[in-house]
C-alpha cells in the first residue's frame, strides 16, 4: 500500500499560482511535480473559492477574537497580582 503524500500550503499555493499564470498546461506542470492534474484542479478550486475570505470579514472577524482574548489575559494577569498582594499581605498579618 502506498504512502499518501502530505503537501504543505506554500507548497500548494506555489503549484496552484502556476496553474493560473496558464504558461504551461495542468498537465505539464503535473509532471513537473509528479502530482496527479485531478489533484491540481482540486487545489486550484479550492484555492479560488477561498480567495475571497482573504479581503472578508472572517479576517477582521479572527483579528477582534484575537483582541478580545489579549484583553481577557491582561485582566486575568492583573487580577493573579492583585490577589497575589492580598495573600502576601494576609500572610503578614497573620504571622505565617
Amino acid at each position: 500500500m502506498e504512502k499518501r503524500n502530505r503537501y504543505t500550503a506554500e507548497f500548494k499555493t506555489k503549484v496552484v499560482l502556476e496553474v493560473l499564470r496558464e504558461e504551461q498546461t495542468v498537465n505539464e506542470i503535473a509532471g513537473k511535480y509528479e502530482l496527479s492534474p485531478v489533484m491540481l484542479s482540486r487545489w486550484k478550486a479550492e484555492f479560488l473559492e477561498r480567495a475571497s475570505k482573504v479581503f472578508g470579514r472572517e479576517t477582521k472577524e479572527a483579528e477582534k477574537i484575537k483582541r478580545n482574548y489579549e484583553d481577557k489575559q491582561e485582566q486575568l494577569e492583573k487580577l493573579v497580582g492583585q490577589l497575589t498582594l492580598e495573600v502576601n499581605w494576609l500572610k503578614k498579618k497573620s504571622g505565617l
